[in-house]
C-alpha cells in the first residue's frame, strides 16, 4: 500500500468518524472510519517493517585482484594479456 496511501486511509477515516455527521440508516458512517483508519495504521506499520528489512540488506564489491580468473578452453586462442594496475596516487 505504501506510506500514502496509509497516510490517506487514515485521513479519511480520520474525517468519517470525527466530522460527518449522516444517518444512512443500513451504514454508520463512523464504523466506516474507524475501520479505514485501522486499515490505514496497519498498511503503515506493514509498510514500514518491510522497509525496514529492505534497509538491513548490505552490498560488497570483491576487489579486482581478488575475482575468480577463468581458464581459457582449448577452442579459445590467447592472443596477448595486457593488465594496468593503477593505485591511487600514482601519476601516469
Amino acid at each position: 500500500m505504501g506510506i500514502g496511501g496509509s497516510i490517506f486511509l487514515i485521513a479519511l477515516g480520520a474525517i468519517l468518524a470525527f466530522a460527518v455527521d449522516a444517518n444512512l440508516g443500513f451504514l454508520d458512517v463512523q464504523v466506516v472510519g474507524w475501520v479505514l483508519m485501522l486499515a490505514g495504521v496497519v498498511g503503515l506499520i506493514l509498510t514500514m517493517w518491510f522497509w525496514q528489512n529492505r534497509r538491513r540488506a548490505v552490498v560488497t564489491q570483491v576487489p579486482v585482484e581478488e575475482r575468480r580468473v577463468v581458464a581459457p578452453q582449448q577452442t579459445d586462442r590467447v592472443v596477448e594479456e595486457y593488465r594496468e594496475v593503477r593505485r591511487p596516487g600514482n601519476a601516469v
